[in-house]
């Protein structure tokens, strides 16, 4: 084996671990999560493209439309008990992305579950239920919706809500990085090498430039986990990870910028290796406009954590929009 070659199945097996340690607590949250009694809600389905149908809860109410978007590995119950204490003062939904739910599952490939392609259902169940520019609020790997619909179509949208979702899948800032963006810009680079199409010196330049980010993402990485006890050794016959959650990590996109109005919300972590913070400053660097709250004493799920003060951020984000 060439040592091209053993450098591409390295590449292949460091983008498969990070993979799973970016899956692994999420993917353990949304096994022991359970649904909450709901407030009173319509369920319809909304077909966004052939043999592809999305489900929606309609929770009511008058004004504004809020529109909800979940985490990795949940679906739109994920707010059963959270998005109608919203329906008083605005009407809303929330939707359950291909693949969860009682949504279509699709063949778990990279197009069918690129950010993008997630993003363009959200807008077709926009069209088709015909709401006019509402809020879309988005927890956790939804961020990335948001801001693929955002970036695109901001006439679109009157605003975002990122429940801490505005990390690198939601805006990518180059001075941070993101270990599977990067690693994807790395085998776009070798994919071009073994094409025989890096070519001219620029074309090295752009090669060499992706591997010493990813070599930054690898440091870092390695400096974190330094700061970490170790994780619990992997049982031998623990299942993998599930393949849609995986075609969502590979379908992540680069976003840099977004023109709407945006209030971010993150838990403002103290903990050695805690990235929540950075990625705050990043997100208030790279988007002006955004009105960026940080939360003491929060989790991930800091809508349940928090409610109460994430419930006033986003009233006093809402009642300051532009009609």
């Amino acid at each position: 084996m060439s040592n091209a070659q053993e450098r591409r199945k390295l590449l292949q097996r460091l983008t498969a671990c990070m993979i799973f340690l970016a899956l692994f607590s999420t993917v353990l949250r949304a096994q022991q999560a359970t649904k909450a009694d709901a407030a009173q809600y319509k369920v319809q389905f909304v077909n966004v493209e052939p043999d592809v149908k999305l489900e929606v809860l309609d929770w009511g109410g008058t004004g504004r439309a809020l529109v909800f978007l979940s985490g990795l590995g949940l679906d739109a119950h994920e707010f059963d008990s959270f998005a109608p204490k919203f329906s008083p003062s605005y009407h809303v939904y929330a939707i359950s992305r291909r693949g969860f739910g009682a949504s279509s599952a699709p063949v778990p490939t990279k197009d069918n579950y690129s950010a993008d392609r997630l993003g363009d259902d959200v807008l077709a169940v926009l069209d088709d239920l015909k709401i006019i520019r509402p809020v879309l609020v988005g927890h956790s790997i939804a961020g990335e919706e948001l801001s693929s619909v955002a970036s695109r179509y901001p006439e679109k949208v009157s605003g975002l809500i990122y429940l801490e979702a505005g990390y690198s899948h939601a805006l990518y800032s180059p001075a941070l990085g993101d270990m599977i963006i990067d690693a994807k810009d790395v085998q776009h680079q070798l994919d071009l090498l073994f094409a025989a199409t890096l070519q001219s010196p620029s074309d090295f330049v752009n090669a060499e430039a992706s591997v010493a980010r990813f070599d930054q993402d690898l440091k870092a990485l390695n400096k974190r986990m330094s700061l970490q006890p170790p994780p619990p050794p992997r049982p031998a016959n623990a299942p993998p990870a599930p393949p849609i959650l995986l075609a969502i990590v590979n379908g992540t996109q680069k976003y840099t910028a977004i023109q709407v109005p945006v209030l971010a919300i993150y838990r403002d972590s103290h903990s050695p290796g805690e990235t929540a913070s950075a990625q705050a400053d990043a997100f208030q660097s790279a988007i002006p406009q955004a009105w960026v709250v940080r939360i003491d004493h929060a989790d991930h799920f800091i809508f349940k954590s928090n409610e109460k003060q994430v419930i006033d951020e986003m009233n006093s984000f809402l009642t300051n929009l532009p009609q």
